[in-house]
């Protein structure tokens, strides 16, 4: 049967679909207790908590679903920065292409912003003591301790790459899952051996290379929005497919209602790949701020400096109600969402993956 795979049987779960793991604040509990009690595996963006939430969230995904799910956070919180006075040069230089839209809006830009992004380390051990079924992770691969001690405390790991040699250093640090994702995805591109812009290869070429590539079970990730993708990963030897863009578009997600009903729009169409909203590559639908970028000379801040620069013009356009602001990701699959509820995105994947196997065997 095609929902049995080797990753569905290391998680003992119905099938081999995966929720994609939103940060931003866009995860909920009740999203990942939902396809997990379908039979999927739930997941949860948790990069932007402090270690000391972590147990609290893991308690309370437990308390809405008795399956498996998983908790992600990144292995690279931040880029490296310069000196104070180069960057100060790098804040001006980023400030000048959205000026206007200060102006436009009639506030003052924020000081040069500061870095304080949450300590992986400390992330790390607040997880493993709260031990969610699985530790998925993306902007590297963690040392060989952290994943020596996952292993103890029977915590599955789940590595995300965006190359075939990433994929083989996942492998070769004995990474159990490798989630290969291609650059339809929306969100973060993920990338830690070359700079993204270096790594962007799409999910039908990469699938089938990195399974040629690695001993773990792959997971398809990146323009999978409906059955027709499952299957289609399946088909090229991948062990699951992870679903982004359809789910954070459910009402059961934490992204805003703006951004659910953008998705279900027109305006879905068409996706950017920009280091605007955040200093790191990421896809979703353009804005006022994407476009500042676009064709200006200047660059970005570095992550995380780039988010909260925009953050002073995405509260602002919001209080106006002018949401032309405010960042939304989306993938390149956006057009194909249809449901509004995970439970019936889910079982319309079922039926989807079912009816097109049928087509293919000539049923």
């Amino acid at each position: 049967m095609w929902h049995k795979t080797p990753f569905t049987e290391m998680l003992n779960i119905r099938y081999p679909i995966v929720q994609g793991p939103f940060g931003g604040g866009h995860s909920s509990p009740e999203l990942v207790a939902a396809v997990t009690d379908a039979g999927g595996l739930g997941s949860f963006g948790a990069m932007g908590l402090a270690p000391d939430e972590l147990g609290g969230l893991c308690a309370s995904i437990r308390s809405l679903t008795s399956g498996p799910f998983a908790i992600n956070l990144w292995v690279s919180t931040s880029d490296e920065f310069s000196g104070t006075p180069a960057l100060e040069g790098r804040f001006q230089e980023a400030l000048a292409p959205v000026t206007p839209l200060f102006d436009e809006l009639g506030i003052t830009p924020p000081a040069l912003p500061t870095a304080t992004p949450h300590d992986f380390d400390a992330q790390v051990e607040a997880l493993i003591e709260a031990a969610p079924p699985v530790f998925s992770f993306v902007y590297g691969v963690p040392n060989a301790g952290t994943l020596e001690r996952c292993r103890a405390r029977g915590i599955v790991t789940a590595g995300t790459i965006t190359t075939v040699e990433e994929a083989i250093a996942m492998d070769e640090a004995g990474v159990d899952v490798i989630v290969a994702t291609g650059f339809e995805a929306g969100g973060h591109r993920v990338s830690f051996l070359r700079p993204a812009e270096s790594s962007l290869m799409g999910t039908l070429s990469l699938v089938p290379q990195v399974v040629d590539a690695v001993r773990a079970p792959v997971i398809a990730a990146g323009g999978i929005a409906d059955g027709r993708g499952v299957a289609a990963v399946l088909a090229l030897g991948a062990s699951g497919a992870q679903i982004g863009t359809a789910f954070l578009a459910c009402e059961e997600s934490n992204a805003t209602a703006h951004h659910r009903d953008t998705l279900h729009s027109d305006r879905a169409w068409h996706t950017v790949l920009t280091r605007a909203y955040s200093g790191r590559l990421g896809r979703g639908l353009g804005n006022r701020v994407s476009e500042a970028y676009e064709h200006a000379h200047e660059r970005p801040m570095p992550y995380p400096l780039q988010g909260q620069l925009n953050r002073a013009l995405r509260e602002a356009g919001e209080t106006r109600n002018q949401m032309d602001f405010t960042p939304l990701w989306a993938g390149q699959s956006a057009r194909l969402v249809r449901d509004r509820h995970a439970g019936a995105l889910f079982e319309r994947l079922v039926n989807e993956v079912e009816e097109r196997i049928g087509v293919l065997r000539g049923d």
